[in-house]
């Protein structure tokens, strides 16, 4: 199947330049006029543009790592109730994606572009919303509600600002290795954001005295009222530990966002700045549905994201109860996000030297054999940094591949609906509905299952069914997912030839659409070899 496609893209992208070529207008100056429209994004373009990547990296961090945990052990919510808040957030999260992308692909452009302002508005409502998730209410009662209400918001707002900002991979260069090098630099600060994340709220969390309580059946009355007293003051030391974590994480956000505000300008596709109407939202929701290479990278991307959202949601879990590294947890995880952040620019290298397809099967079946190693070995911190480093090489893969390959997808569909245009908030929105949808469900289940294993809140150690569930929503799971991802990939169709074909078929569009000389039957019949 990939070799027909790839053939019947080869063949148009052979045609088109001939065809324009035998015109008999302009022959020389449709050859020279790609020298003047390509364009070079500078270092500091790039970085502005990758810093954008950060709030959410930042953010999304410090949720997906500490959120459980908070919940059950800080806000001190029941594992029922905390299951229904990571789900349900996480659920609008997904539904939230569709929907910002429906308002964006409706939106006109204006001064700053069309995805600028949702980012500029979505920020001061974000920052707020972040702040009181990690703030305790004084109301036992109504806490589910309260966590439900900001988490919520958050995610909405956040979906404002990461949609536009991953659609706009598309306007910040129309050549195709421009945009893969600011990927890769985007790669680089959204894991480097995933660094300071872990390193922020763990170091800082890490340091106030977290109380547990041993079984306080067999405890005496005088010895049950001193644990209250020292464990209430803890538990004071460790809420504010959180606010203050969560005020400097606030503070990153912003600095980062207005660099991106002020670094950053988007650029139309000559061909689009033609067409006289975007396509309809669910028209254009059809044609990316329908578009075969699209649903066969979100589907093997679900199954291997959703395994790596499994380990990170029950990590710290992992670490304080089932390896018994209550201390440590916040240093392994700034090992694999340091290890991640050191090898992104390695895999980078590698995709561009052996291609995407085989950077997915090489990178995240990496994971594999550590993962089995830990399910297999005993509690040894030695071996787990040893482990914890090892793994950030696949995270690093995991990070950067889907990104990578999305733009790949949406000019495959570009060449095969030349007419349509303002479809790319909806490639990225969905993509990134799925992958949440998916963590949200990973999440509810993963903290309903410890439910019923006889999770204790604020124990200092749990049951042994608690501890194998641990081990196997970290460990087998995530195999067992990470190879039905990798199956998938097998059916997705563009390799490095077909990318190439498309590369040169997209800029014989561009070079057609913008010389200024061009015909409208040239034009027309462009569309029709198309």
């Amino acid at each position: 199947m990939a070799k027909g496609e790839g053939a019947e893209s080869g063949s148009a992208a052979g045609l088109l330049p001939t065809s324009i070529l035998q015109s008999t207008e302009r022959p020389a100056q449709v050859k020279k006029e790609p020298k003047k429209k390509k364009q070079q994004l500078s270092v500091c373009n790039k970085l502005c543009y990758a810093l954008g990547g950060a709030p959410y990296q930042v953010t999304g961090c410090a949720l997906g790592f500490f959120l459980q945990i908070y919940l059950l052990d800080v806000a001190q919510v029941g594992p029922f109730s905390a299951s229904i808040i990571l789900f349900v957030g996480r659920a609008w999260d997904a539904i939230t994606d569709p929907l910002v992308g429906l308002c964006i692909s409706k939106s006109p452009w204006t001064c700053l572009g069309r995805l600028m302002p949702w980012i500029i508005f979505s920020t001061p409502l974000a920052v707020i919303a972040y702040f009181l998730i990690w703030f305790v209410p004084d109301f036992p009662h109504g806490q589910t509600y309260w966590y439900l209400l900001f988490y919520c918001l958050f995610e909405t707002m956040v979906t404002c600002f990461h949609v536009p900002y991953s659609a706009l991979t598309m306007f910040i260069s129309t050549e195709q290795t421009e945009r893969d090098s600011a990927t890769a630099y985007r790669m680089t600060v959204e894991v480097l954001g995933t660094v300071l994340g872990t390193a922020i709220q763990g170091q800082i969390v890490g340091q106030a005295d977290t109380p547990c309580f041993q079984d306080l059946n067999s405890s005496t009355v005088a010895s049950q009222s001193a644990n209250h007293t020292h464990g209430t003051t803890s538990h004071r030391e460790t809420q504010k530990a959180y606010l203050l974590a969560a005020g400097v994480i606030v503070c990153i956000y912003i600095i980062c966002a207005v660099i991106l505000i002020l670094g950053v300008r988007e650029q139309r596709e000559p061909y689009e700045a033609q067409q006289a109407e975007p396509i309809a939202y669910f028209r254009g929701l059809r044609l990316v549905m329908s578009h075969g290479p699209y649903i066969k990278l979100i589907t093997g991307f679900l199954f291997t994201s959703l395994a790596f959202m499994l380990v990170e949601g029950n990590f710290v879990l992992f670490c304080t109860y089932t390896l018994g590294f209550r201390n440590e947890f916040q240093n392994l995880l700034l090992a694999i996000m340091l290890s991640a952040t050191l090898t992104i620019p390695i895999w980078q290298w590698f995709l561009t030297r052996f291609g995407k397809k085989t950077a997915v099967y090489v990178g995240i079946s990496s994971a594999v054999p550590f993962l089995i190693l830990v399910a297999l070995m005993e509690s040894n911190l030695i071996i787990t940094y040893a482990v914890a480093v090892a793994a950030g090489i696949s995270v690093a893969a995991a990070f950067l591949l889907p990104w990578s390959m999305l733009p790949d997808v949406i000019d495959d569909f570009h060449l095969k609906q030349p007419h349509f245009h303002g479809t790319e908030p909806i490639f990225f929105s969905f993509y990134v509905f799925f992958t949440k949808f998916a963590s949200g469900v990973s999440l509810g289940i993963s903290t309903l299952s410890l439910d019923f294993a006889g999770y204790q809140t604020r124990g200092c150690s749990q049951p042994e069914p608690v501890k194998f569930t641990l081990n196997m929503l970290v460990t087998m799971a995530p195999i067992v997912l990470i190879l039905l991802g990798l199956l998938l990939f097998k059916m997705y169709p563009i390799d490095e030839e077909r990318r190439r074909q498309n590369k040169k078929a997209l800029q014989a569009l561009r070079d057609e659409a913008s010389s200024s000389g061009c015909s409208e039957t040239d034009s027309t019949e462009l569309a029709s070899i198309l």
